[in-house]
């Protein structure tokens, strides 16, 4: 599995993890996880079919964060990605705390994956 990053989710990445400095280390172990499952598995992901895209979106809601104590997976950082299964390729789109922004942003991943 290869691993993609949208410039504005480097964006996302790096404001973030002036606040939780864990950050880079928790999203090796979702790359991990992604790796061995990419597709969605409720209650943790989902599949984000409103879109109306063939381009297969997800959203993971529960990430672990070490940075964010007794959160555990409930610590409300929240991870789009798109999933290509026949190049086996995920590009990470969108990474945001759920306290900072309510929804995804759908004008980004309709400026990428339209």
């Amino acid at each position: 599995m290869t691993f993609d990053e949208l410039p504005e989710y480097k964006k996302d990445l790096k404001h973030l993890l002036k606040k939780y400095r864990t950050l880079n280390d928790d999203l090796d172990i979702v790359k991990r996880v992604l790796t061995a499952a990419p597709d969605e598995r409720p209650p943790f992901s989902f599949r984000i079919d409103s879109l109306g895209l063939e381009t297969c979106v997800i959203k993971v809601k529960k990430i672990a964060c070490k940075a964010l104590k007794g959160s555990g997976v409930n610590s409300g950082l929240r991870l789009i990605y798109a999933h290509f299964q026949k190049e086996e390729k995920i590009t990470f789109i969108e990474l945001y705390h759920k306290n900072y922004k309510e929804n995804e942003d759908k004008e980004r991943i309709f400026k990428y994956f339209r």
